[in-house]
């Protein structure tokens, strides 16, 4: 359950955390609250028909339905996130975009809304299955507790990075932005995390400790023996009904040893042990640290193609010909297309390359059971008992681990031929230094790729291919305003100012209300190499207009150098000013911006 709400929980934190945030929502609120209203009402009772009747439930078909309904959740989220512009709605929370953290906090709560409709509909089946009384309250609050210790690490990551940018350190913003700063941060972090956040994970999901008692010292007899030291406690997932146990923490002080009740009760000392053996396995062959290395290596991967992913699509006829036909603008195209080409290069990462570690990890971690009882026998018998109470799921496989079935077939091998123990032990040792070797050399590689020349043959590959379209869609259409503000846009950036000119003037009379078309218009009035062009009371007209209908930092800064090229100096340092507070990671353009409307005047600038 957990590693399948890993992805899900990485799926919508990319897409809440990558998502622009748009000037007006698509549908008005007084539609898109009703609408969304009875999104959740069908998904509520799509999720009461994928757990069905209760009476005939068993545990395979029981989780199976909270698989589905859970995929289905986040399937819904993520549609209703960008048809209702959830993000529009959340922005107000940040502060001003200070800490958005905040607004990305208010889209997981949204998604928890998913969840506990999937937690609800699947109660009367959960207390039937496994003879339970808890309440709704009960059950959703421990499968919400279950599923932040996924989340949390996340949140607190991004509100420390939230704090470092808006403390006034020296130096910090160009620090972080630097091309590992941020890396450097997350890896320091994480580290930190791994130490200190057990202990904050075992009060979330409420365990507490095994009580004195012999049990419990000959837990701490095989431990000791292993040269082992953990905190023992119960672990009462679904009320410790669930046959299963888990250790966490990297140091001793801050590690615990995690036992269900019903674990405890179905195994017998020897097949405990065997258990036992399996989770100190974990921890012998580091498969913690592993894990951490793991994310990181992703990170890394990512960081390293974000800007050579934009250039490549830059170089590409369809970017183009999607963007005219769109009309959405080219910076949001350009985010929105990579954000999705890395969301599904994670997706694949962690089902695949993850997967692939995690299941050896797990086997590694069962092999150690022949160095800590010399046999095998008693884990494959625990195997068996767990598969029984299970619901048959003998032969049931999934991306994170080896079926049971196959688990307890490698297991019988080992026993008679233990050379493969070792072959696997490689095989992982291998299996790393070829992900560090690829990881390392398509990070370098993509850090040294010549970037220079795909922006230099992206601009012109894109001035042709956009021009060719856009003298097609003009002689179809030869009045349609849309046309003739993206070929205003391509004759600027040419360097055809007149040209330009002409078209947004064209434009203007068909769209005479267009924020985008306004605020080009009077930058090109403002700023013409050929002064003759230059109209700074115009300017200031259409500056004003599109700063009535957009209120973002690129509009007001052109509203701010109208107001400057028209004397009103005060105006505009207020107005950039404001252009600063909603667009913080252009602070030092405008501040630079002001410096200059105090210092200078209109058209000595340049």
């Amino acid at each position: 359950m957990i590693y399948n709400n890993l992805i899900y929980f990485l799926a919508v934190i990319f897409v809440i955390s990558t998502a622009t945030t748009p000037e007006q929502p698509w549908l008005p609120p007084w539609l898109a609250l009703p609408l969304f209203a009875l999104l959740l009402l069908a998904f509520s009772f799509l999720a009461g028909k994928l757990f069905g009747s209760h009476r005939f439930i068993s545990s395979q078909r029981y989780f199976s339905a909270e698989k589905k309904a859970s995929f289905l959740a986040t399937v819904l989220f993520i549609v209703s996130f960008f048809i209702f512009d959830l993000k529009y709605y959340a922005q107000p929370l940040s502060f001003n975009n200070t800490l958005p953290v905040l607004a990305n906090l208010f889209g997981l709560v949204l998604f928890f809304c998913f969840l506990t409709l999937v937690w609800l509909r699947a109660l009367p089946s959960y207390r039937r299955l496994f003879n339970s009384f808890v309440s709704p309250t009960n059950f959703v609050l421990n499968n919400i507790g279950t599923n932040l210790t996924i989340v949390l690490p996340w949140l607190i990551l991004s509100f420390f990075l939230d704090l470092l940018n808006i403390l006034p350190l020296s130096g910090m913003e160009n620090w972080l932005g630097a091309p590992w700063g941020e890396l450097f941060i997350f890896l320091f972090f994480f580290l930190l995390l791994a130490l200190l956040f057990p202990p904050v994970i075992r009060r979330l999901w409420r365990c507490v400790p095994m009580e004195p008692g012999p049990l419990r010292h000959d837990i701490e007899r095989f431990c000791h023996s292993q040269n082992f030291s953990s905190e023992i406690l119960y672990w009462p997932l679904f009320e410790g009904k669930m046959v299963t146990a888990g250790v966490m923490g990297m140091v001793p002080k801050f590690r615990y040893l995690l036992l269900t009740p019903a674990l405890l009760s179905t195994l017998d000392q020897e097949e405990l042990e065997s258990v036992i053996a399996h989770e100190i396995g974990h921890v012998k062959k580091y498969h913690m640290i592993l894990y951490l290395f793991l994310f990181l290596g992703f990170s890394l991967l990512a960081e390293a193609m974000s800007g050579p992913l934009h250039l490549l699509m830059l170089n590409n006829d369809w970017f183009y010909r999607f963007l005219i036909w769109s009309q959405i603008s080219g910076d949001t195209l350009l985010i929105s297309l990579a954000a999705a080409i890395v969301f599904l290069l994670m997706l694949l990462y962690f089902r695949f390359v993850f997967g692939y570690f995690i299941r050896n990890f797990e086997r590694q971690a069962d092999l150690y059971v022949f160095k800590a009882q010399k046999t095998a026998f008693p884990l494959i018998r625990s195997f068996e008992k767990i598969a029984a109470m299970s619901g048959s799921i003998r032969h049931k496989k999934n991306w994170h681990h080896f079926g049971i079935g196959e688990r307890i077939a490698f297991l019988e091998k080992c026993e008679h031929n233990q050379k493969i123990i070792r072959l696997h032990d490689w095989k992982v040792y291998c299996s790393l230094a070829v992900y560090v070797f690829l990881i390392g050399a398509g990070s370098w590689s993509l850090h040294h790729l010549d970037t220079e020349h795909l922006y230099d043959s992206s601009q012109t590959h894109s001035a042709k291919v956009a021009f060719e379209v856009l003298e097609e869609k003009m002689q179809q259409e030869p009045e349609n305003s849309k046309w003739l503000k993206l070929f205003g846009d391509l004759m600027l950036e040419r360097g055809k100012e007149s040209a330009a000119l002409q078209a947004y003037k064209k434009a203007l009379r068909s769209l005479p209300i267009s924020s985008e078309l306004a605020n080009n218009m009077a930058w090109l009035l403002l700023t013409a190499k050929d002064r003759s062009l230059r109209d700074p009371v115009r300017a200031l007209n259409l500056a004003r207009s599109a700063a009535q209908f957009s209120e973002q930092g690129y509009v007001l800064d052109t509203l701010a150098t109208a107001l400057w090229a028209n004397g009103k100096v005060q105006e505009a340092v207020a107005a950039e000013r404001k252009a600063a507070e909603l667009d913080r990671d252009g602070l030092a353009y405008y501040q630079s911006r002001m410096d200059t409307f105090r210092q200078e005047s209109w058209g000595q600038e340049e």
